[in-house]
């Protein structure tokens, strides 16, 4: 009996590559202790894309902020300008952060699900963080050990935006995991700290309270710092937790 299992677990390895049109194909999962054979069906779901929907509108409006955010940082640490403008960007920043709650949330709320909306969300988040990354990189609030962080971010996220692409041409979708969307907002509350950076601390040091670490780096740029290292770690493991999802994919394939 036992060879006979064997045997056809052998035969089904040497087909597991095949697709004919749209029909399913058997994979073989021998990972654990008892060996099983499972269906698996490409993701071929399709949606609409709803162009014009608020929850796509909401993540329009986060891709807009992009450029704003980059030109006010650029316009105060490269152009020397004043110091409040760290506060403007501040702000625009947390209204686009706002908006990577909401438009998911409007979009389950009232049924406005999209096609569109599924590519943009990730890009989206990805392009907030990156420049706001390298503009905070350019003026040196991120600097020292703590540049290894940014670079460990954008790393995972170049790295699981390939592997998602590579996935898509075999009609394979990644979900996007919960701990997933946690890392997404620490990297947010992070940057959001170190936006405000300079003008934050000198804020924090008029109301008396001229907490610093032994660099001289003041309170809310540390806490920024600490933020940007557990987002670090945290973004380390979600990039293996896809990398491992997608990983018998890319073998099979």
């Amino acid at each position: 009996m036992a060879d006979q299992v064997e045997g056809a677990i052998n035969d089904l390895r040497q087909h597991r590559d095949c697709w004919v049109g749209e029909q399913p194909r058997w994979t073989v999962d021998d990972g654990g202790p008892g060996v099983f054979l499972r269906l698996m069906k490409a993701d071929t779901t399709t949606m609409p894309a709803r162009p014009l929907g608020l929850a796509n509108l909401l993540t329009y409006g986060r891709i807009a902020a992009v450029p704003v955010v980059v030109g006010i940082m650029y316009g105060q640490s490269v152009l020397e300008g004043p110091l409040w403008l760290r506060w403007v960007a501040l702000a625009v920043f947390i209204v686009a952060g706002i908006t990577d709650f909401f438009d998911g949330y409007v979009a389950r709320m009232w049924s406005q699900q999209s096609s569109l909306g599924r590519m943009l969300d990730p890009i989206a988040d990805k392009l907030l963080v990156a420049s706001c990354l390298l503009m905070l990189a350019v003026d040196e609030t991120i600097k020292g050990p703590s540049l290894l962080a940014a670079v460990i971010i954008l790393c995972r996220e170049i790295l699981v935006s390939g592997m998602r692409e590579y996935l898509a041409e075999l009609r394979v979708r990644l979900q996007v995991t919960q701990l997933a969307k946690w890392k997404t907002t620490l990297q947010l509350v992070a940057i959001g700290f170190l936006i405000a950076g300079e003008a934050g601390d000198r804020g924090f040091a008029s109301l008396g309270l001229k907490a610093s670490a032994p660099d001289g780096t003041g309170v809310v740029t540390l806490i920024g710092i600490i933020l940007l290292w557990l987002s670090a770690v945290l973004t380390l493991y979600t990039g293996w937790d896809y990398m491992r999802a997608g990983l018998h994919h890319l073998v099979d394939e």
